[in-house]
């Protein structure tokens, strides 16, 4: 709950508290001198409350006004939970529930109030330990706080997706402002844009030796206000080396930055100025896990020599952790390197056994957006699952099927830009080739529930989930042959480049299986707020389709530029969308990795051939 909430929550809870303990008690007595303090106290009319005590008036307004500063406190709520009264002497034991703000936890603790007469009234009996039964004259509030860093995203073996970035931390310690703390916020806040409240209570509820973090920068940022800032003698600034700028693949990993007022107040939970947000990618959907919660100590604070006298309460906090990708370094490496042949192009790999991510790799692309939720026509790629379908109906990989420059099916025109080769090329010949014309004419062999099942079994459409944007694919409801013949020939399929690298890597393992990109924490919420839903099931293949397709796709890498080294490639290459889209898809796999590659003007079976050399000979 944010601070704002949390005072508004104390307000009401206050009106109810007078209500009550207006309408609990009605002569004089102990009862009317309780209520008075503590609801004075709760609603910060301390005037009411000092009246109430046998102190002096501006002595007590002070300590409870300070209290407040001193723990950078919300709100106050007490509960009387009894009087007891011996003569002129009274006690009234009470619970007291403070908000530490900034989403740190409640402190409740018990107290009591001693009361006696004086001159026939009833008064709390004043000292420090009104306020909390271990502190004592001479003494303060403050709390100690100890932020952690923010974790890193890492590899599959543990090692950071991140490069070291320096930060720049402005910052004072309060014994050494000399009285002018005020002064000090308020042109900082001037400068930086933090609100001045926020600046100072964070100042005033700190231990006085410690360095308290004020706002934090990067590079570009801090130089532009380096200038201003020295203006202010008290401000100290520290540079910090964090793990900040994500390595490839960068838009998945996500960037970091230091807390804006921006930032500060649309966020409103337990963020603080100097802290880090996540703007993107797995950083800002792992934000909590990264950066876990402060730890927090109340203590009292001898005034003489400003060191700890006791520990009042502590929460330990959240440990914050770091988020385990499946993502491979060499994997990675070739897929950059691959994708940077074309002007625009797009590399998605997969582990064929465990549908693990191991790279996504874009140029003139988003890896995110465009790689594992863009949506593409599946161009004659999604013959993979269509062949499941037509083989299961009889469709023999060896059958005679011509490839005409156009055929009309159900009253839906195909054409073919190039002939295969024979006057009655095979099925899987076609299906190497991708002639559209060919692939169209096989509607009326199967049934639209028999595609549409296949289509599912190969998870196009399914609701399996990453903790970043992504797409399972669609497919129209199939009511004619036209209907058919545009889906076998993927003209109203529509995929993504990870959806289609699941494609191969069942074809190669023989199961279909969701993707995964992070293995470790099991969901973006800490809390456990919000449960996942469990991915699909992994979904066997016929090991007959299987054999063929497998037979079908060697043949559909032979003699493209995919399979220019050594070892055995599998795969399709077809257009993706009309000619005037210029773009065009390899999929397919060699040895454990499954790839889906979508170039721009250059021929995506390049790309795969020097991913796969690359992975071969990485020198």
């Amino acid at each position: 709950m944010s601070r704002v909430r949390r005072t508004l929550t104390a307000t009401v809870t206050l009106a109810l508290a007078c209500t009550t303990l207006t309408g609990c008690f009605d002569e004089a007595s102990p009862h009317d001198a309780v209520r008075d303090f503590l609801v004075g106290w709760q609603s910060e009319d301390y005037d009411l409350a000092a009246d109430r005590t046998d102190g002096e008036r501006a002595a007590v307004r002070k300590a409870l006004a300070d209290a407040k500063l001193e723990l950078d406190a919300a709100s106050f709520r007490f509960k009387i939970k009894s009087v007891h009264i011996a003569g002129d002497e009274s006690r009234a034991d009470f619970s007291a529930e403070v908000d530490l703000g900034e989403n740190n936890p409640l402190w409740v603790y018990d107290s009591v109030l001693p009361l006696h007469l004086v001159d026939g009234s009833w008064k709390v009996r004043w000292s420090a330990s009104v306020l909390h039964p271990q502190l004592k004259e001479g003494q303060r509030f403050a709390v100690d706080t100890k932020p952690t860093r923010r974790q890193p995203v890492v590899d599959r073996n543990g090692a950071s997706l991140q490069r070291p970035q320096f930060l720049y931390v402005a910052g004072v310690i309060p014994s050494q402002l000399g009285g002018k703390d005020e002064e000090v916020v308020r042109r900082l806040s001037a400068i930086t844009g933090f609100a001045q409240d926020r600046l100072l209570s964070r100042i005033r509820s700190s231990p006085p030796s410690k360095f308290v973090e004020l706002a934090t920068f990067g590079r570009t940022r801090y130089l532009a206000m380096k200038p201003k800032l020295d203006t202010i003698t008290e401000i100290t600034t520290q540079r910090q080396e964090q793990l900040f700028a994500p390595d490839a693949p960068m838009e998945i990993v996500g960037k970091v930055s230091a807390l804006t007022p921006e930032t500060e107040q649309k966020l409103g939970g337990p963020q603080r100025a100097g802290d880090s947000v996540g703007q993107s990618g797995l950083q800002k959907a792992y934000q909590d896990y990264l950066t876990g919660s402060t730890r927090t100590r109340v203590i009292t604070l001898d005034l003489r020599t400003g060191k700890e006298a006791a520990l009042l309460q502590e929460w330990p906090g959240r440990e914050n952790l770091s988020v385990k990708t499946t993502i491979d370094r060499a994997i990675q490496a070739a897929a950059e390197s691959a994708v940077d042949q074309a002007e625009v192009s797009a590399l998605v790999a997969v582990d064929r056994s465990n549908g693990e991510i191991r790279a996504v790799a874009a140029k003139g692309l988003n890896e995110e957006e465009d790689v594992l939720a863009g949506k593409y026509p599946a161009g004659t790629t999604f013959s993979i699952v269509a062949s499941d379908a037509l083989i299961k109906a009889g469709v023999k990989p060896t059958q005679r099927l011509a490839c005409p420059a156009e055929r009309t099916v159900g009253g839906a025109r195909f054409a073919e830009a190039g002939q295969v080769g024979g006057l009655s090329p095979t099925f899987q010949e076609n299906f190497a080739k991708g002639c559209v014309t060919a692939l169209a004419s096989l509607a009326r062999r199967v049934d639209a529930s028999a595609l549409t099942k296949s289509a599912k079994a190969f998870g196009i459409g399914q609701p399996w989930q990453l903790p970043l944007q992504s797409f399972s694919g669609s497919l129209p409801k199939l009511d004619s042959d036209a209907d058919k013949a545009k889906a076998i020939s993927g003209q109203t399929v529509q995929v993504s480049p990870l959806s289609m690298a699941l494609v191969a890597a069942a074809v190669a393992s023989g199961t279909w299986r969701p993707p995964v990109l992070v293995t470790d924490p099991s969901s973006p919420d800490p809390t456990a707020e919000i449960v996942p839903e469990p991915p699909p099931q992994p979904v066997a293949l016929d090991p007959k389709v299987r054999t063929a397709l497998t037979a079908m796709m060697r043949a559909g890498a032979t003699g493209t530029p995919a399979q220019t080294g050594s070892g055995r490639v599998y795969g399709v290459a077809a257009p993706a969308g009309d000619e005037g889209s210029r773009q065009a898809w390899f999929v397919g796999w060699q040895g454990d990795v499954a790839i889906a590659v979508l170039s721009r003007n250059y021929d995506p079976a390049a790309v795969a051939g020097d991913f796969f050399a690359t992975l071969r000979d990485p020198s």
